[in-house]
């Protein structure tokens, strides 16, 4: 599936986002969405481009090995095309290690970078979830890590995620959910930082970032600000 831009212009800096599944149109341009929460300045732009095939929902190491090989098979000729860096569209870092191997050019995985990120803000931090099924991604990463003594825990609302309408029409209904175990997250875990457990829950961050105490990090952003 062909990559799609948003505002190509020559003499930019290309970033390349590979999402985690098949997915056009207007679910697409829910992913898309992310790279205009935050002003990036006139010399980078954003290609996203989807797998062309994928497991269920990251929810075990099934999914874990075909999302390392979707992603791989996805980012492959990124720097022969052109691109400057590449930007893994979940926390789980599917294919950053593979494609780091074979690539001279900046992989950075939202999951990695939205931790480190979180200990340069704060001294624990939580994860605020959607679902508990999704923990074995973050254990991956903070394996890797070795950062579990500065973890606070995490809160989740027990919703099984929409991966292609994100969080779109139940804003209602799910916003105030998170932000209930927001608070519980600073309360009960005594996190001093949040992360969003998923990339497709960057529509709640500003709504959550202004009710919450402690910074927010969407990790789809993050990662874009890392490579810039």
């Amino acid at each position: 599936m062909a990559a799609r831009t948003t505002k190509a212009r020559r003499g930019k800096k290309k970033v390349l986002v590979l999402v985690p599944f098949p997915m056009s149109g207007e679910h697409l341009d829910l992913r898309i969405a992310q790279s205009k929460t935050l002003d990036f300045g006139p010399d980078i732009e954003f290609h996203y481009k989807p797998v062309k095939w994928a497991g269920t929902n990251f929810v075990g190491p099934y999914d874990y090995v075909i999302g390392d090989f979707t992603m791989l098979e996805a980012g492959l000729s990124a720097q022969e095309d052109g691109f400057d860096a590449v930007c893994i569209d979940t926390m789980s870092d599917s294919g950053v290690a593979a494609l780091r191997a074979v690539l001279d050019i900046p992989v950075i995985g939202p999951g990695r970078a939205t931790i480190l990120t979180a200990l340069l803000l704060g001294d624990k931090f939580g994860m605020l979830v959607m679902w508990d099924r999704w923990l074995g991604l973050y254990k991956k990463v903070m394996d890797e890590l070795g950062v579990w003594h500065k973890y606070a825990g995490f809160q989740s609302i027990a919703t099984p995620p929409d991966r292609f309408s994100l969080l779109g029409g139940e804003e209602r209904v799910v916003f105030p959910k998170l932000l209930k175990a927001g608070e519980r997250l600073v309360k009960e875990n005594k996190a001093d930082v949040i992360i969003l457990g998923s990339t497709s829950m960057h529509q709640a961050r500003d709504f959550l970032a202004a009710n919450l105490p402690v910074p927010v990090i969407s990790p789809g952003p993050l990662s874009y600000g890392v490579a810039q």
